[in-house]
């Protein structure tokens, strides 16, 4: 990709919101894509703006079966999906510069759950696969510059995944992954055994980092030298350092918006050659991490 690190962008969710928009449904943000898709081109073009190097397309809750069961057809529902990357890559084009990320969320996701954190499926490792396959295709042929795996949490998936990435000539996808502490994924397998397994796909040019996203920024730095310790370079966007109290429904903690920034700086030092921000970050934290990363 780049010599550089990249910025990725904030959290799309906690954007749309900011403006508004109640994002309640199995569907999530991507809803939007069907009702309001100039929406989710401004929140692309407001972290552009911010200084974010990558774009990450708005697939992630979107699937055919998730718009077919709202009355869409197949058709319709394929159209859709396309739409995130066409989105997101008319926002990069008008703005200049930058890449997209065709963003693929996790089989728990689609189940609005919980089970992204936890891998706790009724698939196994084939059936994840077929799952992800008809999505994969629409996806890999919209556009992308390459693929975000996002929030994966399951050592199964993330084999099924790497099944498509080899199947599909010209791919460059990252594997982000949800964790259960500072060294294990959400099904509790070590990071570093997952990032061992994709190392030959990142050999032959067709991972260009593994990491983690939507996990503490308290345990990034750890799970950044797990990936690093194995010879890969690293992916990482957390959340914000909020914590989600699903008793109350509510948002606890506080953000610190110049201290994101400054731990980003120390997840590159760390092996992290993209860096970002997930759920409760916005343009303030991409601005918070361009000015640090680009700091000598």
């Amino acid at each position: 990709m780049t010599d550089r690190t990249l910025v990725v962008d904030g959290g799309l969710a906690t954007r749309l919101e900011a403006y508004g928009r109640d994002l309640g449904g199995g569907l999530w943000s991507a809803r939007l894509l069907a009702q309001e898709p100039e929406l989710i081109a401004r929140v692309h073009r407001d972290y552009f703006e911010a200084g974010a190097d990558v774009a990450i397309a708005a697939g992630y809750q979107a699937s055919v079966g998730g718009f077919t069961a709202l009355g869409y057809s197949r058709a319709e529902a394929s159209a859709l999906v396309a739409r995130s990357v066409e989105l997101a890559v008319a926002e990069r084009d008008a703005f200049g510069s930058g890449l997209v990320a065709a963003g693929v969320g996790p089989y728990g996701a689609a189940l609005a759950n919980g089970s992204e954190y936890t891998g706790d499926y009724d698939l196994d490792e084939e059936g994840l696969y077929r799952w992800h396959r008809e999505r994969w295709r629409i996806l890999t042929g919209s556009g992308a510059d390459l693929v975000a795996c996002e929030t994966l949490p399951s050592a199964a998936e993330a084999r099924a995944l790497a099944r498509l990435v080899e199947e599909t000539p010209g791919v460059r996808a990252w594997f982000g992954f949800s964790c259960a502490d500072d060294t294990r994924i959400g099904d509790g397998t070590p990071l570093r055994e997952v990032a061992r397994a994709l190392a030959p796909l990142y050999r032959r040019g067709r991972v260009v980092a593994v990491g983690v996203n939507c996990v503490p920024p308290s345990h990034v730095s750890r799970l950044v030298r797990e990936v690093a310790s194995v010879g890969l370079p690293a992916v990482a966007y957390p959340n914000s350092g909020e914590v989600w109290d699903a008793e109350r429904g509510v948002w606890t903690g506080s953000t610190d918006v110049e201290g994101f920034g400054s731990a980003a700086a120390g997840w590159c030092a760390d092996g992290a050659v993209l860096v970002g921000g997930c759920c409760r970050t916005g343009p303030e934290h991409i601005r918070a991490i361009r000015e640090a990363v680009d700091t000598p």
